[in-house]
């Protein structure tokens, strides 16, 4: 198919006092050496998000060890040490900032006896010392389906456990680093809602699906008690990574809602633009939570 983006892909640049937030935060992740999946992910919502107070952090290097298709972060078999003052300075720039909702992730480190669980669990507890009022949402790897490190991650308490399924079942081969599954993904999310934890998902489309396929990782998901789903468009992040098979129309991402909400979804975000955490505390989830407080 044809690589130019349809008109509903294009974004608008923050402006005003959005505009200020969006510097503000750029500029201060830089001096704490933070990184951000906003930006090793290329992610079309950054101005939008940053300015209007949500975020995406990516602790733990930004050296995957896994090399799924359609990602755009850089891969390698190991990656860097742990840098032991990362959860304070990404508590820290969170309170400086008075970000109102947060998403702590990280790339998969596969050559860690943890996994890395340990420093995600610091990192929250960092972040609910310093800004107790700011929702802390996790998205975590798969932890190669260890309930033990989940258990780890969930004990410090965040208010939203993620772990993304990425794609359908047929597609998963395909799409993500052999090392990942559709069912060891299911079974994070099942363990998750085991203990206690509200859960959240997402699903990219554009990979060649068909719609019965998504409303059956849909199903999938919340038949493994998953609460919250988003759903959005793949975009090939270079000529290296997969390629783009289909521009998903604003009307069947209004369906896709629609279908997920019938479900039993609390919140479906589904929209060409929409990622795992795209407006995740700004629009949906923030205020669910509040309502349910």
């Amino acid at each position: 198919m044809g690589t130019r983006k349809p008109p509903w892909l294009k974004v608008k640049l923050p402006t005003g006092d959005r505009a200020e937030r969006y510097r503000g935060l750029k500029t201060r992740a830089r001096q704490l050496s933070l990184h951000t999946v906003c930006e090793e992910a290329q992610c079309p919502n950054i101005g939008e998000c940053w300015g209007g107070g949500t975020a995406t952090f990516m602790v733990m290097g930004d050296i995957c060890t896994r090399g799924c298709r359609f990602c755009a972060v850089n891969t390698k078999r190991n990656g860097p040490p742990l840098d032991v003052d990362e959860p304070v300075n990404v508590a820290t720039a969170i309170a400086e900032l008075g970000l109102d909702y947060v998403v702590l992730t990280s790339v998969n480190r596969d050559d860690l006896e943890d996994q890395g669980a340990g420093h995600f669990a610091a990192c929250i507890r960092e972040t609910n010392r310093l800004s107790p009022k700011t929702m802390v949402e996790v998205l975590t790897p798969d932890f190669r389906g260890r309930p033990e490190l989940v258990d780890i991650v969930i004990e410090a308490k965040p208010t939203v456990f993620a772990h993304n399924i990425e794609c359908v079942e047929r597609l998963t081969p395909t799409v993500r680093d052999p090392r990942a599954g559709y069912e060891q993904s299911l079974s994070v999310l099942r363990h998750a809602k085991a203990m206690g934890a509200m859960t959240k998902s997402s699903i990219q489309v554009g990979h060649g699906e068909k719609p019965a396929e998504v409303m059956q990782c849909m199903q999938d998901l919340r038949d493994n008690g998953t609460d919250f789903l988003t759903v959005g468009q793949y975009l090939q992040p270079s000529g290296k990574h997969l390629k783009v098979q289909e521009f998903v129309t604003p009307e069947t991402f209004e369906w896709y809602r629609e279908q997920g909400e019938a479900m039993g979804f609390a919140v479906v975000a589904s929209g060409p633009l929409v990622r795992s955490s795209y407006k995740a505390g700004e629009f949906f989830i923030r205020q669910f939570l509040q309502k349910t407080a």
